[in-house]
């Protein structure tokens, strides 16, 4: 089966891997749509922390499919049922686990991140997916092109909960990338009297408007601190979510908040990459609260299909392009342009 194959130390190369063969606790999911993340970028730029040297993983973990074959001691599931499935596995047994956020696990494991994920035809998923509950049933009505935005969604769906964006909230989202918009998007739907996206991105702005911004900022052509001073008379507003890898902005964020603001840190820093000292004394005398998040829970990811289902979050509009499965290496070069919003890959019968 065609597949993107990522090596640590080597790279990323196009070519056949075998078909996955499951234990009978197990399920084998026929991939029906997967996006590519800025996670599987940055691992074919850099490699990940839980490869080992020489490593060599299918990427993708942002994926639906239908059930392809399910295990003989499997319950519950059948041979073409629709699932979505959220891709972080925790140990089963620590603090974090108890609490259902496999995501916080220390010990985590995750398709496409340390074992094979949804590049591909078939992905295997393990008994451990099962009884964690990462197996969802695929809503009526939901394409797989939207379906794959699931897990990207179900990270803001984690954000803006910790944010704790309320009804009348004034919010900044910093970035108009994909996922910056699918904050934007949400902070909307839970209650935001205003969303404000920042970029320096003309196009990706105007994107912002077309899907509910109700202002935008270019900051390479007005200070966002100025601009925010103005327009709320000095008070600031009530959150900040740092949708991009720029430490710079985080110190910025925390001057535009008014008293209780909050700030979620939404991206993290690249590895390497050089902080900036951050004057804390506006989270001291303005009483602030800064939260930051990483990937999304089994709830989580149940939360975002809802969302999607009842068309509450428009994610197609994230999406720049489509491709099928067969041009996965065509899909790719889109992704590592860095000139692309989502890029999406469907099966051939699912287009």
């Amino acid at each position: 089966m065609i597949a993107a194959l990522y090596t640590q130390g080597k790279g990323l190369r196009f070519g056949d891997a075998p078909a996955p063969v499951i234990g009978d606790d197990e399920l084998l999911v026929r991939v029906e749509g997967t996006a590519i993340c800025g996670t599987d970028v940055k691992i074919v730029h850099h490699g990940h922390r839980k490869l080992r040297d020489g490593q060599t993983i299918i990427l993708g973990h942002e994926f639906v499919g239908v059930i392809e074959r399910a295990g003989a001691r499997v319950a519950g599931w059948r041979a073409g049922q629709r699932v979505g499935v959220a891709p972080n596995m925790g140990c089963g047994h620590c603090e974090m686990c108890a609490r259902g956020l496999g995501n916080m696990c220390p010990d985590y494991s995750a398709f496409g991140i340390d074992r094979d994920g949804s590049h591909t035809e078939l992905v295997r998923i393990p008994a451990a997916a099962l009884a964690q509950n990462l197996v969802t049933p695929l809503p009526a009505g939901i394409q797989p092109q939207d379906g794959a935005l699931a897990e990207p969604l179900s990270c803001a769906v984690n954000g803006i909960r910790n944010a704790r964006v309320a009804s009348g909230d004034r919010v900044v989202v910093y970035g108009a990338g994909p996922m910056g918009l699918l904050n934007m998007m949400l902070a909307a739907v839970s209650g935001a009297a205003e969303v404000i996206a920042v970029d320096i991105d003309d196009a990706r702005l105007k994107l912002a408007e077309q899907i509910g911004a109700t202002a935008t900022i270019n900051s390479k052509r007005q200070p966002v601190p100025q601009w925010v001073a103005e327009h709320t008379r000095g008070r600031g507003v009530d959150v900040v979510i740092c949708a991009v890898p720029v430490p710079q902005l985080q110190q910025e964020a925390l001057g535009i908040l008014a008293p209780f603001g909050r700030l979620c840190l939404f991206a993290g820093w690249p590895k390497g990459a050089a902080g900036v000292p951050l004057d804390t004394n506006p989270i001291h005398y303005k009483n602030l609260v800064v939260t930051g998040m990483t990937g999304g829970c089994a709830s989580d990811y149940a939360t975002a299909l809802r969302l999607i289902a009842e068309r509450k979050i428009n994610v197609a509009a994230v999406v720049s392009d489509v491709f099928p499965l067969s041009r996965v290496e065509e899909a790719y070069a889109a992704a590592l342009s860095g000139k692309r919003m989502k890029v999406v890959l469907v099966a051939e019968a699912a287009r």
